[in-house]
């Protein structure tokens, strides 16, 4: 019996691949697309070329716009069956920890307690996990002006503090995929066998899906 998801998410690290297996995904399950509004972030290139300087306001623009969208996806569709989103919102608190000091740290989780309780949450988690060269691969192949400032040093602190989340994630299922050595937009059949272990073969908390690279 196929598996029944009414919210799907899809992370990890910035230029794993999440947006481009969400769009794929959706297309193929004809599901309600969320996709994460990072470009509206005003902050954003500032953050990357000034890390400490504009850190709070950065989370804080993205807790704002994160939150907003998680509101909008508890309003019922009557076109899509299920969502699939290429984030979700705990995701919030990992860049948090890692960016902000203490003071703002606890100033911002005031506001994300109040958010958490509200905001949708997935019931089916698919966490794409990559080793940092490759992710700076992805992120200078798609060229982005203001991720030209990123550093493979930042990637390891943020990669390192995606393991440690995941690791101790059982909110609901997870789905681990190594996207180290696999390309699912170049290869049809790599994408088959992800979308036939996420719909069509039992899923228990914490599943890892390793593909053999083509």
């Amino acid at each position: 019996m196929p598996n029944q998801f009414d919210f799907i998410a899809i992370e990890g690290v910035i230029g794993v691949g999440k947006t481009s297996l969400a769009e794929l995904l959706a297309e193929r399950r004809d599901a309600r697309l969320v996709l994460e509004q990072f470009e509206e972030n005003p902050f954003l290139p500032k953050f990357y070329e000034h890390r400490e300087r504009y850190a709070f306001q950065t989370q804080l623009a993205f807790l704002a716009s994160r939150f907003k969208q998680q509101q909008n996806m508890t309003n019922r569709d009557l076109f899509h069956d299920f969502i699939i989103s290429d984030y979700m919102f705990e995701k919030d608190r990992i860049f948090a920890r890692l960016n902000l000091d203490e003071d703002e740290l606890g100033l911002y989780d005031n506001i994300y307690q109040i958010m958490t309780g509200i905001a949708a949450s997935p019931n089916l988690v698919i966490y794409l996990q990559s080793g940092v060269e490759r992710l700076m691969d992805n992120i200078k192949k798609r060229n982005r002006e203001y991720e030209k400032h990123i550093t493979e040093e930042y990637l390891k602190e943020l990669n390192d503090a995606y393991n440690h989340f995941f690791y101790h994630y059982n909110k609901s299922p997870l789905i681990t995929i190594n996207a180290s050595e696999i390309d699912f937009v170049k290869y049809p059949d790599q994408l088959d066998y992800i979308e036939e272990q996420i719909f069509e073969k039992p899923i228990r908390n914490n599943t890892h899906i390793h593909i053999i690279p083509d």
